[in-house]
């Protein structure tokens, strides 16, 4: 049975899949059946880029333990960061390489 538990989220970022680097701009979370990973249900993420076409996909598919592990991470890494390198609340553009 599917869950259709579906969540997203706006970004700025980027992400490299099989045709090299593509700007982020939202994340599809879903917690269902995985199309790859040999699980039951899984926290499925698609970072996508909404003007680039279906090959402007990155997909994951995690346990849902891998997943809590992720966001503990992610939390204590943004923590740390924060606390070495200033407010990380406010996003600063950094200019691109030429």
């Amino acid at each position: 049975m599917c869950t259709w538990i579906v969540q997203t989220a706006g970004m700025t970022g980027s992400g490299k899949g099989t045709g090299g680097w593509i700007p982020l701009t939202k994340a599809n979370v879903c917690y269902d059946h995985p199309a790859h990973a040999f699980l039951e249900h899984s926290l499925n993420i698609d970072f996508v880029n909404e003007d680039g076409g279906p090959d402007s996909r990155i997909a994951v598919e995690i346990s849902a333990d891998s997943a809590r592990s992720l966001v503990a991470a992610i939390l204590t890494a943004l923590e740390e960061g924060s606390r070495e390198h200033g407010d990380l609340l406010q996003e600063t553009p950094v200019a691109e390489e030429v």
